[in-house]
């Protein structure tokens, strides 16, 4: 298969298009001149789509990581032949680092002030990963090693707060658990629109309404079949809503209902 065949088959748009042949451009250089090389940071949508591109190529040897285990944005680093895993996870001065900034006292900062701080200074959100709340007075910000210097020199302030700034080593991140709320809930069969409404506490109708909009997705891709089944793992994203997973599908209530253990992250 061509790389434009390639293109053809897994791209839905144009935008996506660009995306998967930068992408592409990057593996090439790895496969071919022996480079190790990677994307910059990529939304969780934008990885299930370089996911099914690499899976279409013969699953060539490649890497999501974000800077520890579960992150959400991560780049996919390719690996050439004479390259280990580990070689890229314990570099120190590999791809990603991380800055830990302190806040003054009695500061109230939150992700989108600490987001918008950073756009300020002209980034692209392809050059940031996540942002750890830690504690009250601190954030700690995943991103490439290559606009660290731009974050040491200019990243003064966020909101009207001034920062006192860090380089930190990626071991000493603090990602916390998760917040999430256990939902039990039965539904007449499996399928996204009652799945997606028992677990954002939704009319049936209502929830039919997000997926027929596009703003529905499973396990990060689109979906706009209402009667999608959906299995235990499978993560729903729902935009303006957030986020769920189906941890079990225990089996039939006696009233022949499909019973669900769902995990909503709040």
């Amino acid at each position: 298969m061509t790389k434009k065949e390639l293109l053809d088959r897994c791209a839905r748009d144009g935008a996506e298009r660009v995306l998967l042949a930068r992408v592409l451009d990057k593996l090439e250089l790895a496969q071919d001149r022996g480079i190790p090389a990677h994307t910059p940071f990529l939304s969780p949508g934008e990885q299930a789509s370089v996911t099914d591109l690499l899976n279409a190529w013969g699953q060539p040897r490649h890497i999501f990581w974000g800077g520890f285990p579960g992150a959400e944005r991560a780049l996919c680093a390719f690996l050439p032949d004479w390259q280990d895993e580990n070689d890229l996870l314990l570099d120190p001065e590999g791809p990603l680092a991380a800055l830990e900034a302190a806040f003054p006292p009695g500061s109230e900062l939150r992700h989108r002030d600490i987001l918008g701080s950073l756009m300020g200074l002209g980034l692209t959100r392809e050059k940031l990963g996540d942002i750890l709340l830690p504690g009250d007075r601190t954030c700690q910000v995943i991103l490439l090693r290559e606009v660290l210097p731009i974050l040491l020199s200019q990243w003064e302030s966020a909101g009207r707060w001034r920062l006192k700034l860090r380089e930190i080593p990626l071991a000493s991140l603090s990602p916390g658990e998760a917040k999430v709320r256990l939902i039990r809930d039965t539904v007449a069969t499996p399928r996204l629109d009652a799945v997606l409404a028992a677990g954002f506490s939704l009319s049936r109708s209502k929830a039919m309404a997000y997926i027929s909009a596009g703003k529905a997705a499973v396990n990060h891709r689109e979906c706009l079949k209402g009667d999608k089944l959906v299995d235990v793992g499978d993560i729903l994203t729902c935009r303006g809503l957030g986020k769920c997973v189906v941890r079990e599908i225990p089996g039939q209530s006696k009233k022949g209902r499909t019973m669900l253990v769902l995990e909503r992250y709040i």
